[in-house]
């Protein structure tokens, strides 16, 4: 029996999906399978997408939106990160992708590829100051060498991703900060959550300069940037800044991570002072085991993904392109 392509999305957009860069992949996705003769069929994301444990496969691929559904048929989908570039995969997306099972070992990644991919990502964010959330035009006077934390909202916390509460991140972050100005960032996403940890931190007399510039402003001077896993620590990559997380990530192999408010001196010192290639990091988990709109392999990564979870191109009934 042809196997059929359901792709899981919020009803709400089932309609619209096509046109926002967020449902970016969906819509390649449908491009690519309809146009080989496949069968596409939109469905709603139901709460059993998002259940521990293994789900039974029913003979269709399951291609689910911002879910976390393990089995036979199944695949997770959302934006990683930066504008543009997805996750496709079997466990879950950003922290819980099973990119954070996979070795790095930059020795086997190409200095010229990695570099080239490097500049053409500088250009397309770092450049053009642009970054997945709305940021101001407007060049912000920040100070160097600030330790710049960027908040996320209760997300990561709520899914047991973070090691420490915001609150004693930004406790750790403070009284290890050795005279150094600390920024904070609150999350576009959650600003009240944000304001609250901040104004409760302020309240023990802990002191921060909060500040709404542009994300690439702040990370151009700033010595390091602190948050649970940020977006900003991939956006840091781009100007050389190093990051610190307090919580799992998918790619904790670039940066520093505390499990403990003692840890962080230390992790601080050694994002400080340790070399790293960021260039090579990100070309391996964007450029090799990404998803991205405008990559000229795209089609064949899709259909590669698709049968190493078994639905070859003849099980989804796919003529030759």
């Amino acid at each position: 029996m042809t196997a059929r392509v359901i792709l899981h999305l919020p009803r709400k957009v089932h309609q619209t999906f096509r046109s926002m860069k967020l449902y970016g992949l969906h819509a390649a996705i449908e491009r690519s399978i309809t146009a080989r003769g496949g069968t596409v069929l939109l469905a709603d994301r139901g709460e059993e997408l998002y259940a521990l444990g293994t789900l039974p496969g029913d003979g269709d691929l399951h291609i689910v939106e911002n879910g976390s559904a393990q089995g036979p048929g199944y695949l997770n989908t959302a934006v990683a990160y930066l504008d543009g570039f997805f996750h496709l995969d079997p466990e879950g997306v950003l922290a819980d992708s099973s990119l954070r099972h996979l070795d790095y070992d930059p020795s086997e990644i190409d200095e010229t590829e990695a570099r080239a991919f490097f500049r053409r990502l500088k250009a397309r964010f770092v450049n053009r100051r642009h970054s997945r959330y709305g940021q101001p035009r407007a060049v912000a006077d920040l100070p160097d060498g600030a330790i710049a934390v960027f908040l996320q909202g209760p997300k990561p916390e709520r899914h047991g991703q973070a090691h420490l509460s915001t609150q004693d991140m930004l406790r750790a972050v403070a009284r290890a900060a050795g005279g150094r100005p600390v920024l904070v960032k609150l999350h576009p996403a959650a600003p009240a959550y944000g304001a609250e940890k901040l104004a409760l931190a302020r309240q023990s007399g802990l002191s921060f300069l909060e500040t709404e510039a542009n994300v690439h402003d702040i990370l151009a001077k700033a010595a390091v940037s602190v948050s649970i896993n940020s977006a900003c620590g991939f956006e840091g990559f781009l100007h050389g800044t190093p990051a610190i997380f307090f919580g799992r990530s998918d790619f904790h192999h670039a940066v520093e991570t505390v499990h403990r408010i003692e840890d962080f001196p230390r992790a601080l010192d050694r994002a400080l002072t340790r070399r790293r290639n960021y260039a090579k990091a990100m070309y391996w988990y964007f450029g090799q085991h990404g998803f991205w709109l405008d990559d000229p392999a795209l089609e064949a990564k899709l259909l590669a993904q698709f049968t190493a979870q078994g639905f070859p191109p003849d099980r989804l009934g796919l003529t030759r392109g």
